[in-house]
């Protein structure tokens, strides 16, 4: 069983940045991760994916905005938030595949 743990979640203004950590006990090389958040009236939605190779895939809607980045030295996963919006407020959550996730981290961003 993999312990996931986010960090770096809070309160910021439109337009502003935010970075936030997902940290794995027993080290994340090798392993697939993904981001995915659940603002308070919606269902829960994918964000993207970091492989093994670091290669990355990300959702259409966060595209261009969002990146996600891994140190596997540090076992930690990266998803980094620019331009933010208040519609990108929620619950940002990092799963290991297939079933690991953390508790999630809270983001608003206020208008």
């Amino acid at each position: 069983q993999v312990s996931l743990v986010e960090s770096g979640g809070g309160v910021v203004q439109t337009g502003g940045s935010l970075t936030l950590s997902c940290r794995a006990s027993g080290g994340i090389t090798g392993q697939t991760l993904a981001w995915y958040r659940q603002p308070p009236t919606r269902g829960r939605e994918l964000l993207g994916f970091i492989v093994g190779n670091g290669v990355t895939d990300m959702a259409t809607s966060v595209e261009g905005r969002f990146t996600i980045t891994r140190d596997d030295a540090k076992a930690t996963v990266y998803l980094q938030m620019t331009n933010l919006k208040p519609e990108d407020t929620a619950i940002y959550t990092c799963n290991m595949a297939p079933h690991n996730w953390g508790q999630g981290t809270q983001v608003t961003v206020s208008s």
